[in-house]
């Protein structure tokens, strides 16, 4: 799982992030709302944790922007505030949950994973909701640790191939399209040749397939993507 920590006090970053990243999501950290869109335009992410008063772009106006863009990243928000009212601006301008300084790492990990616990309850396997797992014969995704395996050995995987792996399990038994794959993994700026992809995928059917020439879980449909094998 990948995080976005939007916070402009340093200090508290860089502790946020540190919380984060201990208990095993990978996190990407900066410090006002103008930056946070540029993060956004060239990664996906699975939750953001984000302060409300910042500079240059605060977190309800950066939050606003994205919904009318048609984000649904899950936002946790963080202010100093403990105004009812400003609980239900922000809630009402789109986030997810909110939590009031000064809070305690444990508070704000467990409300990271409910907020994950709410992307997955999106999914269609439902497996993969209950356990964080996705399972096809002798493949695991597992998104909770960022791994893929086969018969329970790490494939090593680097990050892109993860990531390409990991949104086919998510939508198991459907075609996706080369633009869809490249442009939720790259951003809605990535057009053109998907020669990228096909290295990708051309890797990736090395470290998970006995025979890449004749794939058993993720299959090419010519001219238009690829699929993954529905799950156990």
């Amino acid at each position: 799982m990948r995080i976005l920590v939007v916070e402009d006090e340093k200090h508290l970053n860089r502790i946020i992030s540190e919380a984060v990243e201990d208990e095993g999501y990978s996190v990407d950290s900066c410090f006002n709302g103008q930056e946070a869109l540029e993060f956004m335009e060239c990664a996906k992410y699975d939750v953001m944790i984000l302060d409300i008063m910042m500079p240059k772009l605060n977190g309800l106006d950066l939050v606003r922007r994205l919904r009318r863009g048609g984000d649904t990243t899950p936002v946790l928000f963080l202010t100093a505030r403990d105004d009812m009212r400003d609980k239900i601006q922000g809630l009402t301008v789109g986030g997810d949950d909110y939590v009031t300084k000064p809070f305690s790492a444990a508070e704000l990990l467990a409300r990271v994973r409910v907020a994950i616990r709410h992307t997955r309850s999106g999914l269609s396997n439902e497996a993969l909701v209950n356990t964080g797992k996705f399972v096809a014969g002798d493949l695991t995704i597992d998104y909770d640790k960022h791994q893929v395996l086969i018969a329970g050995e790490n494939c090593h995987l680097t990050q892109n191939e993860y990531r390409i792996v990991a949104l086919l399990g998510k939508c198991a038994g459907k075609v996706l399209t080369y633009d869809f794959i490249m442009k939720e993994l790259w951003g809605p700026q990535s057009k053109g040749s998907n020669q990228i992809l096909r290295v990708n995928m051309a890797n990736i059917r090395r470290k998970i397939e006995k025979n890449p020439a004749e794939p058993h879980y993720i299959f090419t449909e010519v001219g238009v993507g690829y699929r993954m094998i529905e799950g156990d």
